[in-house]
């Protein structure tokens, strides 16, 4: 889960537990927030990056889930290029891709979900010529991107579905979700050894339907 916009005892831990989960929940108030809900005991939970950065935005937590490392990512949005945030989103992508690099091999079975912000290629854009470097397709969030992705990890919707036209985010305005006028910036990546682990994945456009939704769905990716 991502954009919680809650602090740690705001969230509704409780309502997960009813239900079986355990939670790695790792909050702020009014912005960010991200977490890992599991049915199988969480283990290692670990915050941020710790790697002595001022940053404390709430953006990124990991735990262990049978033999798996999973972690949930929310990336800085950007704003727009050129801007002082699009700064920060690049030098956050080059935090999580040292991240990685530091901790992990990519032998090792690594999953890694969230909210990225960015398309990674045209066919995950509705008009790429209309967002041709604009925030979100501008080519320097596509290299840190694949920078991330390079280290050692694949696209799992990818392995199921190459087609263009699947997109995970709508814009609100102008009727964006009705005419299908979207963006894929959502996704879970995994290296080769829980790659190979992977049975189906989507994105459940359902769930963007409905009075008061998210502008984005989720992505579903299936491990056995």
């Amino acid at each position: 889960m991502q954009e919680l916009k809650c602090v740690d005892e705001k969230f509704p831990l409780e309502a997960f537990r009813l239900r079986g989960y355990e939670v790695a929940a790792f909050g702020q108030k009014t912005y960010n927030g991200v977490a890992i809900a599991s049915l199988t005991p969480l283990k290692d939970i670990t915050r941020s990056f710790s790697d002595g950065d001022a940053d404390v935005a709430s953006r990124f937590v990991g735990a262990t889930v049978e033999g798996i490392r999973v972690y949930s990512a929310y990336i800085p949005n950007g704003e727009n290029v050129g801007t002082d945030k699009y700064a920060y989103k690049l030098g956050w992508y080059e935090r999580m891709a040292a991240y990685f690099a530091k901790h992990y091999q990519p032998t090792e079975a690594v999953v890694l979900c969230g909210d990225f912000n960015v398309a990674p290629e045209d066919r995950d854009v509705h008009d790429p010529a209309a967002w041709n470097e604009r925030i979100l397709c501008s080519t320097p969030e596509r290299q840190a991107l694949a920078k991330v992705v390079g280290w050692g990890f694949q696209d799992t919707l990818r392995k199921f579905k190459p087609d263009a036209g699947i997109y995970s985010w709508w814009d609100y305005r102008n009727l964006g979700f009705p005419k299908n006028q979207g963006l894929r910036i959502d996704f879970v990546l995994a290296t080769a050894k829980a790659y190979e682990r992977c049975t189906e994945a989507r994105v459940i456009r359902e769930e963007r339907k409905g009075q008061k939704p998210s502008d984005h769905a989720p992505v579903e990716a299936t491990f056995k």
